[in-house]
């Protein structure tokens, strides 16, 4: 005992005195300096967040929040992005266009600075942009240092203006980004104003800079419903003419058209959304909400343009006065009495209600790196002094007034199921169980305490579940084998999902809870893979167990843990030569490569595969294909879901007609899907 501790003693002596000698060579030399805009292509993660597909978009949003900044001040009406077709980008606007006049310490154009300077640009006091999201000043630049070359047009003061840039390899091989071609020239007269700015990604940063015009389309257009009147064109150009494609978005409803939008698939208590507005200390307020028959709460919060996933003090403000609003009228117009005013809560009142909520404000304070959440604590009060105050107003108005009676009824209704989720929930957490019962024999857990390492595979049926625990590492792989399809619960209270044994096996194999409670940083695998046989009941057992995780354990799904297996379709086989086909599209060539005399095998289902081919093509890490499943945007994501789970036969005929194909990951999942 005490020769171990002796000798781990002089270890340390030894290690502290190679440290001191080792820090000794530490000095002025060893310290770099990233001058310009080095620092960005250094670290891009430190600026955009990844370079995947999300910070490859990135891009595009921090020049149009530029465009959105001029909007929002009154000063732009129309904003076009043209996704060309060699891969570049083009971001225009009508607003006053940026500065050409030389600035006194750079002694460059103003709009130089701009695009090679970190930290630089007009937002950072009230005089020029009252509300802003850009408020970092990293915008422009950062997207100039992470392009291959970039043209910017100006068109201000009667004149126009041009610039370009490019990243270069300097003689040492170092590559410098937004490298100025010649400064800022006239080119020509202008009788409009505006800025245009065209950049291609650089490929030597980004994993693909492959766009999805899907993933624009959508983000243009929520910007045009948080900006009324604002005009979004969304160009994808063609090989030609005829094959580009032009989309158009202005919403002069707002907020309200927003709702709609959403509640489109949706069975409403009222056809119209309430519309609430108003200024509380220099913080202004729009609100736009309407009630569903559904029994979830979809709140989509935005400050200055950014939206706050995460929602933060303008939403508790929301919460807050709306509780005590319909309180106070229902209690003053005999809406309640007695025990039933005593029982409901603010989530009662909430049950099944679509809420955007749009804040500006001067100085926005963000937690995190992430904008996901709104820390300012002056919002909350600001939001709930206009929310009382508006619907106090709404419902004591003759024509509307009559819409609280629904309301009332709906929270009621919501409260006796509250009451009945919480003695589900109780019986679920006894001894014996969900925590023990409904384990035994269905989850084949892993024996590797690595949280990091350790992932779930949800398969569907005995049979997958099977050759899934043959073909497995068991050091980090665990199966759970789903017997039965699950219920959707798009249509679920969840004292109603407690009831069904299949989802109680799943919220006890991953131990974080569900619902309100649920806690992310709890969940036992840090991969929860969906793993089902590419045909129409896989494809279903999909999206409802998406449905299921979007529901009532979003976090699961923001916080990037559940993705999607991509099983092969077809293994073409001759002689020693052997490829794996995933989609029906690359049969053709799979069959040229491999030659004539092949054997095509066309697998029907999981455990068509021996132990050996399952591990090779799905599950072994270093060869399978996962797509993780995202939600660039909740506010699309919730209307997809809707129409996807809902009931409304109409809405969702045309969704199948136009997007389905069973024989891959599509639809439901493909939607919520941005990254591979």
């Amino acid at each position: 005992m005490s020769e171990t501790k002796n000798s781990s003693k002089k270890d340390a002596e030894t290690l502290s005195k190679e440290k001191l000698k080792a820090s000794k060579s530490y000095d002025a030399k060893d310290i770099q300096i990233l001058e310009g805009l080095d620092a960005v292509r250094l670290r891009p993660g430190m600026y955009i967040g990844t370079t995947g597909l999300k910070g490859l978009h990135h891009l595009i949003w921090e020049i149009v929040d530029n465009s959105v900044d001029e909007a929002a001040n009154g000063f732009c009406s129309r904003i076009i992005v043209t996704l060309h077709k060699n891969g570049s980008v083009t971001i225009e606007d009508n607003g006053r266009g940026i500065p050409v006049a030389i600035h006194p310490q750079k002694k460059v154009s103003a709009a130089e600075v701009v695009f090679t300077e970190l930290h630089a640009g007009g937002k950072f006091n009230n005089e020029n942009y009252a509300y802003s999201g850009g408020l970092h000043g990293v915008g422009a630049s950062v997207v100039n240092a992470l392009s291959r070359w970039l043209k910017l047009e100006i068109c201000r003061d009667g004149k126009k203006y041009i610039q370009e840039y490019e990243s270069k390899e300097d003689e040492h091989g170092k590559v410098k980004g937004g490298v100025p071609l010649y400064p800022l020239k006239e080119v020509g007269v202008s009788v409009s104003t505006g800025t245009s700015v065209t950049f291609m990604p650089d490929d030597r940063i980004f994993e693909s800079i492959q766009f999805n015009p899907d993933t624009i389309k959508e983000h243009l257009e929520e910007i045009a419903f948080l900006n009324r009147g604002l005009e979004m064109i969304f160009v994808i150009e063609g090989e030609t003419e005829t094959d580009s494609k032009l989309y158009t978005f202005r919403y002069d409803g707002g907020v309200v058209d927003f709702v709609k939008y959403i509640n489109e698939s949706k069975n409403v208590l009222y056809p119209e959304p309430i519309y609430i507005s108003g200024e509380c200390d220099g913080i202004k307020v729009e609100i736009a909400m309407q009630h569903t028959d559904g029994y979830t709460e979809s709140t989509f919060s935005y400050v200055n343009n950014i939206q706050t996933p995460d929602g933060g003090t303008h939403e508790f403000g929301f919460r807050s006065g709306l509780t005590r609003a319909i309180s106070e009228v229902a209690k003053g117009s005999g809406g309640l009495k007695g025990k039933e005013s005593d029982l409901l809560v603010g989530d009662d009142f909430r049950e099944g209600l679509t809420t955007v909520i749009l804040v500006k404000m001067k100085t926005v304070e963000f937690e995190g790196q992430t904008k996901a959440k709104l820390g300012n604590p002056q919002a909350k009060p600001a939001v709930e002094s206009v929310v009382y105050k508006g619907l106090i107003d709404y419902f004591a108005n003759k024509k509307t007034g009559k819409i609280l009676s629904s309301v009332l009824e709906k929270a009621v209704s919501a409260a006796k199921a509250r009451e009945a989720s919480r003695k589900a929930k109780e019986i679920a957490r006894q001894k014996n169980s969900i925590e023990n019962s409904t384990l035994i024999g269905k989850l084949a857990s892993c024996t590797g305490k690595n949280y990091a390492n350790n992932e779930i595979f949800i398969v569907e049926g005995d049979s997958a579940g099977g050759s899934c625990k043959q073909a497995r590492d068991r050091h980090f792989q665990a199966i759970l084998p789903l017997r039965g399809k699950p219920l959707n619960v798009e249509k679920k209270r969840i004292d109603q999902v407690l009831q069904n044994e299949e989802f109680r096996t799943l919220i006890s194999a991953l131990g974080a809870g569900i619902g309100e409670d649920f806690d992310v940083d709890s969940i036992k695998y840090n991969k929860v893979i969906i793993l089902a046989d590419a045909d129409q009941d896989g494809f279903h057992i999909r999206s409802i167990l998406l449905t299921f995780f979007f529901r009532y354990m979003k976090p699961l799904i923001t916080n990037g843990h559940v993705f999607i297996g991509l099983p092969p379709l077809y293994r073409i086989s001759k002689k020693d030569k052997i490829e794996y086909v995933y989609s029906d599209a690359e049969l053709p060539e799979a069959t040229k490569r491999v030659g004539k005399g092949y054997k095509l095998q066309r697998y029907k289902g999981l455990g068509e595969m021996d132990k050996d081919q399952l591990w090779e093509t799905t599950m072994d890490p270093a060869q399978r294909t996962l797509v993780q499943v995202t939600i660039e945007d909740a506010a699309e994501a919730e209307k997809m879901i809707s129409t996807w789970m809902g009931d409304n036969v109409e809405k969702r005929k045309d969704y199948i007609s136009e997007h389905s194909n069973f024989s891959r990951v599509d639809s439901l999942s493909e939607f919520m899907n941005k990254k591979k």
